[in-house]
């Protein structure tokens, strides 16, 4: 521990000179009689150890777009992924600038529970009192001194430069003491100090690893119940806190892997390379390269798409339909002998990255897709991710409430894949964010939304044909809680042996519970947290 630390046993934060008086007053004068300003006298005033013509007067091009990117995700809702990539090209910030952005910006919406709980002591007042400029400088700051390869004083100085432009003297001032205070302590120091009063694991691993304790405590029931170890929770956490590779989709019949991975390596512009991906024969990770520099990425051969999407899409159109048999309808579509799988719906296809692997497939297999969207500028986005798609492999894309489908169209599809709206948990590695942003309270909500949007899915497709459960959530009560609530009011669906078809594209070596439908884990697979059930109405 620090020789410096705070009174009390926890590093960084002093009392007693410069802090409040027996009657609650600031003493405001120096040992030589001289006033001092507040700030100062709380010691927050306190000067860089860099003299004044070496103290930044501003800040560089990547620390001042890492500060924007966390002033739109509060201030607008907005997601980091969505924002930092166009402000990156509009500044003209490339190659190891633009890196050194995106972790700053990404790191520190990840780590930001760890970084409050540390900053929390070092400062003499709650953080919802603190400016929420100068606590989101403070994180900066922390995440450079703590989790990044930057020298103490450049993360110091850089950042009271950053906070002087953007917040004002005073505010570099407060900054400049506290970062001095965070810097005089490790980070097993600090991550020992905020953990010593946790009342259980769970929390104490909630605030190392920086996640709300509900979403702990939530992850740790999703892996006992699906058939995984407690123990993984640790991992399971520092999983989401690490940044995910760029994983490319090479759409069946429109780019194969290969050519796509020759497009890259002719890329002059830099020194990209690629991998085959681990689970899916689309797959291919990405290092070194912008995406939307890539042409089958322009023009919509290929896309951005995680490799756990990818593998949960494909099993479900590898499952085969029966043939209706019994279903009027589909005998009428077919001139009285029923095609068993020639109609699929995506039933909530926005953004669109699943729905245009669908379509892909549907291509080749002399099916075709509707795209059902509820949100309109969502759906614009599915028809951008169709552009490439043969239009005989798009019967629409059309906007409509999902929960009404059912009724709208009885019995008029093939296969229905539901891919559910949800909280999104499976993707915080990739939308650090979220966490922050969602509570215990939008699960009723949404499993609401979810187990009527499966009930509708189930209603549209006809006999014999196929329903495929997805969510971006392991939280048991969007994945089997829903599943079980819809079949229990239900006797015309059967489980389908989703563990089975997962097996088919990914290969006998990729480590399943022993259960029918399937979760994959960042930290077992790579991938994002995907759930899949899959469904037949029984013909």
């Amino acid at each position: 521990m620090s020789g410096e630390a705070r009174t009390g046993g926890t590093p960084g934060h002093e009392r007693g000179q410069g802090g409040r008086g027996g009657s609650g007053s600031l003493d405001r004068r120096d040992a030589h009689g001289r006033e001092r300003g507040a700030a100062r006298a709380r010691g927050a005033g306190q000067r860089s150890e860099a003299a004044p013509s070496q103290r930044a007067k501003g800040a560089d091009p990547a620390r001042n777009v890492a500060f924007d990117v966390l002033q739109e995700v509060a201030t607008s809702d907005a997601y980091a992924n969505l924002v930092l990539p166009p402000l990156l090209r509009a500044r003209g910030i490339r190659g190891r600038d633009a890196a050194f952005a995106t972790e700053l910006a990404y790191g520190t919406l990840r780590l930001r529970g760890r970084y409050d709980a540390i900053i929390a002591q070092c400062v003499d007042r709650p953080l919802d009192q603190v400016d929420p400029n100068v606590l989101d400088l403070l994180r900066l700051g922390a995440h450079q001194l703590l989790g990044m390869r930057v020298a103490q004083h450049a993360a110091v100085s850089e950042t009271v430069g950053l906070a002087r432009a953007r917040a004002g003297a005073g505010s570099a001032q407060f900054v400049n003491a506290v970062l001095r205070k965070i810097s005089r302590s490790t980070l097993e120091e600090w991550l020992e100090a905020i953990t010593l009063d946790a009342p259980d694991d769970v929390t104490r691993l909630a605030t190392t690893q920086s996640h709300p304790v509900w979403i702990a405590r939530a992850m740790r029931e999703a892996l006992v119940g699906t058939g995984r170890s407690a123990d993984d929770l640790a991992e399971l956490l520092e999983a989401d806190n690490t940044a995910p590779r760029v994983t490319l989709v090479a759409r069946p019949g429109l780019v194969s892997r290969e050519r796509l991975a020759g497009e890259v390596a002719h890329d002059v512009r830099g020194d990209a390379t690629t991998t085959p991906g681990r689970w899916t024969p689309t797959a291919l990770v990405l290092s070194g390269s912008d995406p939307a520099a890539i042409p089958a990425v322009r023009y919509g051969a290929a896309g951005v798409q995680d490799e756990g999407s990818q593998l949960v899409t494909l099993a479900f159109a590898g499952t085969p339909t029966l043939p209706a048999t019994s279903d009027a309808a589909a005998s009428d579509r077919s001139g009285g002998a029923a095609n068993p799988d020639e109609r699929w719906l995506d039933l909530c296809a926005g953004p669109g990255g699943k729905a245009a692997l669908l379509a892909s497939l549907a291509g080749e297999q002399g099916a075709r897709i509707v795209a059902n969207e509820v949100a309109p500028h969502r759906a614009r986005l599915v028809e951008q991710a169709l552009a490439a798609v043969p239009a005989d492999a798009v019967e629409r894309v059309q906007v409509g409430d999902g929960r009404q489908v059912g009724v709208e169209e009885p019995g008029a599809y093939d296969r229905v894949l539901v891919d559910a709206p949800c909280t999104g948990l499976g993707a915080l590695r990739r939308r650090p964010e979220s966490r922050w942003r969602r509570t215990p309270g939008d699960i009723a909500t949404l499993t609401t939304l979810q187990r009527e949007l499966l009930g509708s899915a189930l209603d549209a497709v006809r006999p014999g044909g196929v329903v495929g459960y997805v969510t971006c959530s392991p939280h048991l009560a969007e994945t089997q809680l829903v599943v079980k609530d819809v079949l229990a009011g239900r006797d015309d669906v059967e489980v389908l042996d989703a563990a089975a078809a997962v097996r088919q594209v990914a290969g006998d070596d990729i480590p399943l519970a022993d259960r029918t439908d399937v979760q994959l884990w960042p930290h077992v697979h790579g991938t994002d947290a995907m759930h899949l059930t899959l469904l037949r109405r029984r013909a």
